[in-house]
Protein backbone atom coordinates (compact mmCIF):
# COMPACT_ATOMS: atom_id res chain seq x y z
CA UNK A 1 0.00 0.00 0.00
CA UNK A 2 1.29 3.22 -0.63
CA UNK A 3 1.04 6.06 1.40
CA UNK A 4 1.49 10.00 0.34
CA UNK A 5 3.96 10.93 3.20
CA UNK A 6 6.47 14.06 2.93
CA UNK A 7 9.27 13.92 1.51
CA UNK A 8 12.36 14.97 3.22
CA UNK A 9 14.79 13.58 1.06
CA UNK A 10 15.60 16.62 -1.11
CA UNK A 11 16.56 18.83 2.00
CA UNK A 12 19.79 18.46 3.05
CA UNK A 13 20.48 17.47 6.30
CA UNK A 14 21.35 19.94 8.94
CA UNK A 15 24.78 18.73 9.58
CA UNK A 16 25.47 18.82 6.07
CA UNK A 17 24.35 22.23 5.41
CA UNK A 18 25.91 23.78 8.77
CA UNK A 19 29.39 21.78 7.39
CA UNK A 20 28.77 23.49 4.22
CA UNK A 21 28.02 27.35 6.09
CA UNK A 22 31.38 26.23 8.18
CA UNK A 23 33.70 26.03 4.81
CA UNK A 24 32.11 28.79 3.59
CA UNK A 25 33.28 31.09 6.47
CA UNK A 26 36.37 29.05 6.45
CA UNK A 27 36.57 30.33 2.65
CA UNK A 28 36.28 33.81 3.50
CA UNK A 29 38.59 34.34 6.25
CA UNK A 30 41.34 32.82 4.10
CA UNK A 31 41.72 29.89 6.22
CA UNK A 32 43.96 27.19 3.97
CA UNK A 33 42.38 24.39 6.19
CA UNK A 34 38.70 24.97 5.32
CA UNK A 35 40.17 25.41 1.61
CA UNK A 36 41.61 22.01 1.49
CA UNK A 37 38.50 20.67 3.02
CA UNK A 38 36.44 22.39 0.35
CA UNK A 39 38.82 21.08 -2.57
CA UNK A 40 38.42 17.75 -1.34
CA UNK A 41 34.74 18.17 -1.24
CA UNK A 42 33.71 19.44 -4.71
CA UNK A 43 37.04 18.54 -6.03
CA UNK A 44 35.82 15.37 -8.15
CA UNK A 45 32.71 17.37 -9.05
CA UNK A 46 34.19 19.72 -10.55
CA UNK A 47 36.76 17.78 -12.47
CA UNK A 48 34.24 15.19 -13.40
CA UNK A 49 31.50 18.18 -14.73
CA UNK A 50 34.61 20.04 -16.76
CA UNK A 51 35.59 16.76 -18.75
CA UNK A 52 32.27 15.98 -19.10
CA UNK A 53 32.36 19.60 -21.16
CA UNK A 54 35.50 19.18 -22.35
CA UNK A 55 36.13 15.79 -23.44
CA UNK A 56 39.20 15.96 -22.08
CA UNK A 57 40.19 14.38 -19.32
CA UNK A 58 44.25 16.69 -19.27
CA UNK A 59 42.16 19.98 -20.01
CA UNK A 60 40.04 19.20 -16.90
CA UNK A 61 42.68 19.07 -15.07
CA UNK A 62 43.65 22.42 -16.04
CA UNK A 63 40.37 23.64 -15.51
CA UNK A 64 40.27 22.14 -12.67
CA UNK A 65 43.03 23.80 -11.25
CA UNK A 66 41.85 27.31 -12.60
CA UNK A 67 38.57 26.70 -10.50
CA UNK A 68 39.72 26.28 -7.07
CA UNK A 69 42.17 29.15 -7.44
CA UNK A 70 40.02 30.77 -8.87
CA UNK A 71 37.74 30.25 -5.81
CA UNK A 72 40.31 31.00 -3.67
CA UNK A 73 41.50 34.67 -5.20
CA UNK A 74 37.96 35.40 -5.79
CA UNK A 75 36.49 34.46 -2.48
CA UNK A 76 35.44 37.98 -1.40
CA UNK A 77 33.07 37.26 -3.91
CA UNK A 78 30.79 34.82 -2.27
CA UNK A 79 27.79 35.42 -1.38
CA UNK A 80 25.65 32.87 0.66
CA UNK A 81 22.64 34.65 0.54
CA UNK A 82 22.72 34.04 -3.14
CA UNK A 83 23.69 30.15 -3.27
CA UNK A 84 25.46 27.15 -1.54
CA UNK A 85 28.94 27.28 -1.76
CA UNK A 86 28.65 23.71 -4.45
CA UNK A 87 26.68 25.98 -6.46
CA UNK A 88 29.17 28.99 -6.52
CA UNK A 89 32.18 26.82 -7.55
CA UNK A 90 29.90 25.08 -10.55
CA UNK A 91 29.44 28.56 -11.35
CA UNK A 92 33.40 29.30 -11.72
CA UNK A 93 33.18 25.84 -13.21
CA UNK A 94 31.07 26.98 -15.89
CA UNK A 95 32.75 29.98 -16.43
CA UNK A 96 36.33 28.22 -16.77
CA UNK A 97 35.16 25.84 -19.07
CA UNK A 98 33.75 28.60 -21.47
CA UNK A 99 36.95 29.95 -21.58
CA UNK A 100 38.82 26.68 -22.38
CA UNK A 101 36.71 25.84 -25.25
CA UNK A 102 37.48 29.42 -26.56
CA UNK A 103 40.91 28.99 -26.07
CA UNK A 104 40.80 25.62 -27.56
CA UNK A 105 38.55 27.04 -30.51
CA UNK A 106 41.21 30.08 -31.17
CA UNK A 107 44.11 27.36 -30.95
CA UNK A 108 42.35 25.08 -33.15
CA UNK A 109 41.97 28.39 -35.62
CA UNK A 110 45.68 28.95 -35.45
CA UNK A 111 46.64 25.13 -36.36
CA UNK A 112 44.22 24.61 -39.31
CA UNK A 113 45.47 28.46 -40.62
CA UNK A 114 49.16 27.10 -40.47
CA UNK A 115 47.91 23.96 -42.44
CA UNK A 116 45.52 25.49 -45.32
CA UNK A 117 47.56 28.31 -45.78
CA UNK A 118 44.04 30.54 -45.28
CA UNK A 119 44.10 33.65 -42.70
CA UNK A 120 42.16 32.51 -39.81
CA UNK A 121 41.38 35.85 -37.97
CA UNK A 122 41.01 37.69 -41.09
CA UNK A 123 37.22 37.93 -40.13
CA UNK A 124 38.33 39.20 -36.76
CA UNK A 125 39.87 42.17 -37.74
CA UNK A 126 43.77 40.84 -37.26
CA UNK A 127 46.53 42.69 -38.62
CA UNK A 128 48.66 41.12 -41.39
CA UNK A 129 51.67 40.93 -39.04
CA UNK A 130 49.32 39.47 -36.61
CA UNK A 131 48.71 36.24 -38.27
CA UNK A 132 53.00 36.12 -39.60
CA UNK A 133 53.05 35.97 -36.00
CA UNK A 134 50.66 33.13 -35.52
CA UNK A 135 52.31 31.12 -38.32
CA UNK A 136 55.61 31.20 -36.74
CA UNK A 137 54.43 30.71 -32.99
CA UNK A 138 52.76 27.27 -34.89
CA UNK A 139 56.23 26.53 -36.58
CA UNK A 140 58.27 27.19 -33.25
CA UNK A 141 55.50 25.14 -31.27
CA UNK A 142 56.07 22.06 -33.56
CA UNK A 143 60.08 22.49 -33.75
CA UNK A 144 59.52 21.98 -29.66
CA UNK A 145 57.86 18.21 -30.48
CA UNK A 146 59.05 15.13 -29.74
CA UNK A 147 60.34 13.99 -33.51
CA UNK A 148 57.01 11.20 -33.66
CA UNK A 149 54.78 13.39 -32.57
CA UNK A 150 55.82 16.30 -34.95
CA UNK A 151 55.67 13.82 -37.64
CA UNK A 152 52.40 12.76 -36.66
CA UNK A 153 50.93 16.23 -36.67
CA UNK A 154 52.30 17.59 -39.80
CA UNK A 155 50.91 14.26 -41.59
CA UNK A 156 47.50 15.16 -40.33
CA UNK A 157 47.93 18.97 -40.66
CA UNK A 158 49.79 19.03 -43.75
CA UNK A 159 48.86 16.24 -45.57
CA UNK A 160 45.31 15.97 -44.58
CA UNK A 161 45.86 12.39 -43.43
CA UNK A 162 43.31 10.55 -40.63
CA UNK A 163 45.17 8.19 -38.15
CA UNK A 164 44.40 5.16 -39.59
CA UNK A 165 46.14 6.43 -42.76
CA UNK A 166 49.07 7.91 -40.82
CA UNK A 167 49.23 4.87 -38.97
CA UNK A 168 48.91 2.38 -42.31
CA UNK A 169 51.74 4.97 -43.88
CA UNK A 170 54.35 4.77 -41.00
CA UNK A 171 54.05 1.26 -39.35
CA UNK A 172 53.02 2.16 -36.07
CA UNK A 173 49.17 0.81 -34.26
CA UNK A 174 47.17 3.09 -34.29
CA UNK A 175 46.73 3.42 -30.88
CA UNK A 176 50.51 4.65 -30.69
CA UNK A 177 49.73 7.37 -32.98
CA UNK A 178 46.39 8.56 -31.12
CA UNK A 179 49.06 8.82 -28.03
CA UNK A 180 51.47 11.14 -30.40
CA UNK A 181 48.85 12.91 -31.72
CA UNK A 182 47.12 13.72 -28.03
CA UNK A 183 50.06 14.39 -26.79
CA UNK A 184 51.89 16.35 -29.26
CA UNK A 185 48.59 18.34 -29.34
CA UNK A 186 48.74 18.78 -25.94
CA UNK A 187 52.36 19.65 -26.09
CA UNK A 188 51.14 22.54 -28.97
CA UNK A 189 48.88 23.91 -26.13
CA UNK A 190 51.15 24.57 -23.71
CA UNK A 191 53.84 26.51 -25.75
CA UNK A 192 51.77 28.21 -27.59
CA UNK A 193 50.07 29.12 -24.20
CA UNK A 194 52.98 30.33 -22.66
CA UNK A 195 53.84 32.18 -25.76
CA UNK A 196 50.79 33.97 -25.75
CA UNK A 197 51.14 34.89 -22.23
CA UNK A 198 51.21 38.41 -21.21
CA UNK A 199 54.89 39.69 -21.14
CA UNK A 200 55.85 37.46 -23.78
CA UNK A 201 55.57 40.49 -26.60
CA UNK A 202 52.82 37.86 -28.30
Amino acid sequence: MITNTPSTTLAPPVEETRYEEELARGLAAADEEAFAAIYRRWGSLVHTMATRLLGDAHEAEDVTQQVFLGAWHGRSGFRPERGPLGAWLVGITRRKTVDALAARTRRLALVDSAAHGTDAGAEQGETAPDRVLDRVLLVDALSRLPQQQREVLCMAFYEDLTQAQIAERTGMPLGTVKSHARRGLHGLRLVIEQSAAPGTGM
